[in-house]
C-alpha cells in the first residue's frame, strides 16, 4: 500500500470527524475534498489546495448568481458550466473545477443560497482541502535513499565507460556494444524525477546538493557522447592513444571520489606538454588520428572543468597525498 494512499485515508477521517464536530452540512463532502487536496508533493499540495479554494469560492458567486436569476434548474447547472469553465481555465485555476461543481451542486440540491448556506461551503472547503494539504506537508517519504542508488550506479556506469574507452584507445580492435552509455542515460532521467520531487517537497530550501549533482552529470554525459565518437575514430593502434588511455584509466577511478582530485587533469595537463613536444605526423592517415585524439583531449578538458566547478575540493596536502 502506498504511502498516498495512507495519507489519503487519514485525511478522509480527521476531515470528515471535523465537519461533524462543527455541525456542517453535507459532511462527506469535506471526505472528498480531502481525497482531491491529496498530492505527490508538498508544494503541489498546497498549489493544488489553493486553486481549488479560489475555483470553489468563483462556483459559489457564480452559482448564487445563476441561481438567484434563473431559479434552481437542471439547465441551469448546464448553463454554469458553460459559463465558469472557460474562466476557471482562463484564470489557471483548472484543477479547481471539479471542487467548483461540488459547491454548485450543494446549493443546487438545498435550493438555498442563504448566507448560511454560503458560509457552510466555504468550511466544507477548509476542513477538507485544509485537513489533506496539513497532512501533505506534516509527511512525505525521503528520497535520498533512493537518491544514492542513483547517485553510485552512476558513477559506476561513467567508470565503465571511461575503461572501455581506454581499451579501445589501446587496441583499436576492441568491440563495445555502448550498452553503458543507453543504461546511464536511463539513470541519469531516474535521477533527475527524484531529484526534481524532492525540490517540490521542499518548501523552504531549493533541494540542496541533488540538483546540482544531476546538473552537472548531465553535463558530462553529453561530453561522455561527444567522447564515444571520437573514441570510435581512433581505428588504428598508435603510441598516443595509449597515453590518453591512461587518462581515462584515472578517470574511470576519480568519477567515484566525493571530491575532485585534480590527478586526473595533471594527467592531461602532461599528456598535452608531451604533444606539444612531438614531431608533426608524416601521412595523412596519422594526422586523422592525432588529430581525433587532440579533439578528444579538448572534450575530456571540457569534462574535468565541469567537475572542477560542481564537486567539493579536497583540501591541497590531501590532494598531495592522493597524487602519490
Amino acid at each position: 500500500m502506498g504511502i498516498r494512499v495512507i495519507k489519503t485515508a487519514i485525511a478522509v477521517v480527521v476531515s470528515m470527524y471535523l465537519a461533524q464536530w462543527l455541525h456542517l452540512l453535507n459532511p462527506l463532502s469535506a471526505g472528498l475534498l480531502a481525497i482531491l487536496g491529496i498530492e505527490v508533493t508538498r508544494k503541489k499540495g498546497i498549489r493544488s489546495a489553493l486553486q481549488r479554494i479560489g475555483a470553489s469560492v468563483v462556483g459559489l458567486l457564480a452559482a448564487s448568481l445563476l441561481f438567484y436569476a434563473l431559479g434552481f434548474r437542471i439547465w441551469v447547472v448546464g448553463l454554469f458550466v458553460l459559463a465558469v469553465f472557460p474562466i476557471l481555465n482562463k484564470a489557471n485555476l483548472r484543477e479547481g473545477a471539479t471542487t467548483g461543481s461540488v459547491v454548485m451542486f450543494h446549493l443546487y440540491a438545498q435550493h438555498s443560497i442563504s448566507p448560511a448556506m454560503l458560509l457552510n461551503e466555504l468550511w466544507l472547503l477548509l476542513v477538507g482541502l485544509g485537513s489533506a494539504t496539513v497532512i501533505n506537508v506534516l509527511y512525505m517519504p525521503k528520497a535520498d535513499p533512493h537518491l544514492l542508488a542513483c547517485q553510485t550506479k552512476l558513477e559506476q556506469l561513467f567508470s565503465d565507460i571511461f575503461r572501455h574507452f581506454a581499451d579501445q584507445l589501446r587496441d583499436a580492435s576492441t568491440v563495445w556494444d555502448g550498452a553503458e552509455l543507453l543504461a546511464a542515460g536511463d539513470t541519469m532521467n531516474e535521477g533527475r524525477a527524484l531529484a526534481d520531487k524532492l525540490q517540490q517537497n521542499a518548501l523552504f530550501w531549493n533541494g540542496g546538493y541533488w540538483p546540482i549533482y544531476f546538473y552537472m552529470r548531465g553535463e558530462q554525459l553529453d561530453s561522455i557522447f561527444r567522447m564515444a565518437q571520437l573514441v570510435a575514430q581512433v581505428y588504428e593502434n598508435i603510441p598516443q592513444g595509449d597515453m590518453v588511455a591512461r587518462v581515462f584509466d584515472e578517470l574511470s577511478r576519480d568519477v567515484k571520489a566525493e571530491y575532485y582530485t585534480g590527478r586526473s587533469e595533471a594527467l592531461l595537463r602532461e599528456l598535452e606538454e608531451t604533444f606539444r613536444r612531438m614531431p608533426l605526423p608524416a601521412t595523412r592517415g596519422e594526422f586523422e588520428l592525432r588529430s581525433a585524439l587532440l579533439q578528444l583531449m579538448l572534450e575530456l578538458n571540457g569534462y574535468l572543468t565541469i567537475a572542477k566547478k560542481a564537486k567539493k575540493r579536497l583540501p591541497a596536502k590531501a590532494v598531495d597525498k592522493a597524487a602519490d
